[in-house]
């Protein structure tokens, strides 16, 4: 008898039907004899809703009392999926964030899991129980609620497996595994059969939505295997693994992208040592996370600085750096909005020179202007014009010849 947990998003239970689907899955892996901790997210587009309500009250809505909004979107799954289970004839239990047992730091929005108490989960499981945890959230040592930020469920699943030592962590979504680009964007995206652990958490980090950066961090530092697989399709998926298997020696294995990037400048800034340490420690008191960074020095001996961050922080950016302008030491202020990033990821990049210089050659060809750049040894990004996003991922992706892939 082996441990499975299996994590189920939100388009896998987004109705009824969809809800008894999933029933059928578990209760498969139960035939197979295996002990299952199912981990869900809220149906559909519940937490959209939710948040769309709160802003039609609040511009900017409390972060604790959007906590306690949005963790209701997940108790309504796993209680409609313990009631399929049970009237399946499987004796299921639902169980929330903090009666699971995961404990996380004491932050409203974007908590990360600072432990999990496994005592509840392993005594149910020891009465042959299935236990459904609502994923996202967790309770604070004080006992507040907090949520683990958007994709916050595939945390909480690959965590759970790691506290569990579980033998295996299956993510099932809405598409058939981890695609050299989005396959709704790009037509000749291509499934692929294996990414290796540190590819996985670039392209998750870079706007690859099929799954939570924490949550292929988690997999990496505990060895969790992890495997991508479709909800509605009996076929194998993509693994995540700690090297994966180079499919047609590929260079670049994928192309991720994200939109609603802002671009922000600091004019005039002090030239010390000192300067840029106060102004991302300022930053990351706020909690306000930082991308890519560009600085320049000025004929006058003083600097500009720009850097990207998302536009949903960039009004809070703006308050936090006028606030501390006179400990700063800056002159003004410049923001861009409408921006993207496209990024190209592969571990093949560390021992084939002139991957970026062939990327930014192509994007010049089709006219498209990079205004910022961030590397790494198994990555390159560009910050581009958010209209020119999806034009940029399709030429890189014909350019790499990703279309070739072959499962």
């Amino acid at each position: 008898m082996g441990l499975i947990v299996q994590k189920f998003g939100g388009t896998s239970v987004g109705s009824i039907d969809r809800i008894l689907n999933v029933a059928e899955c578990v209760k498969e892996e139960i035939e197979r004899g295996n002990q299952v901790v199912v981990v869900v997210s809220a149906m559909g587009k519940t937490t959209d809703q939710l948040v769309n309500m709160a802003k039609e009250l609040s511009t900017q809505p409390n972060k604790r009392e959007m906590d306690m909004l949005l963790t209701t979107g997940e108790q309504v799954t796993i209680s409609l999926l313990s009631i399929a289970l049970n009237e399946k004839g499987l004796e299921a239990v639902s169980y929330t964030g903090w009666q699971a047992g995961i404990v996380t730091e004491p932050i409203h929005g974007n908590a990360r899991i600072a432990k999990i108490n496994t005592e509840a989960i392993k005594e149910q499981l020891q009465l042959g129980k299935i236990v459904v945890v609502a994923g996202f959230q967790g309770v604070t040592d004080t006992g507040e609620i907090t949520t683990l930020g958007r994709g916050g469920s595939d945390t909480t699943a690959v965590a759970l497996a790691a506290a569990l030592k579980a033998d295996k962590c299956d993510i099932y979504t809405d598409v058939t595994g981890v695609f050299t680009t989005d396959p709704r964007y790009v037509k000749t995206a291509r499934k692929l059969l294996s990414v290796s652990y540190d590819e996985m958490l670039e392209l998750a980090n870079l706007g690859a939505g099929v799954l939570h950066p924490r949550a292929v961090e988690f997999a990496k530092n505990y060895h969790v295997r992890l495997e991508v697989r479709s909800s509605m399709e009996k076929i194998s998926g993509t693994v995540i693994e700690e090297e994966a298997t180079m499919e047609q020696n590929l260079v670049v294995r994928g192309i991720a992208f994200e939109n609603e990037i802002t671009k922000v400048t600091v004019l005039g800034l002090t030239n010390s040592l000192t300067s840029l340490s106060t102004i991302f420690t300022t930053l990351a008191q706020n909690h306000i996370n930082v991308d890519i960074i560009i600085q320049n020095t000025t004929e006058s001996g003083t600097a500009n600085l720009s850097f990207s961050i998302q536009t949903d922080d960039w009004i809070e950016t703006l308050n936090v750096l006028e606030l501390n302008k006179g400990e700063l030491g800056y002159e003004q202020l410049d923001a861009e909005n409408k921006l993207a990033k496209v990024s190209i990821v592969g571990s093949g990049m560390i021992s084939n020179p002139g991957v970026a210089a062939k990327m930014f050659a192509v994007l010049a060809e089709n006219n498209i202007q990079v205004k910022m750049v961030s590397t790494s040894e198994i990555k390159v990004s560009a910050v581009v014009e958010e209209k020119n996003m999806h034009k940029a991922v399709e030429v890189l992706h014909e350019a790499f010849e990703l279309s070739k892939v072959t499962n």
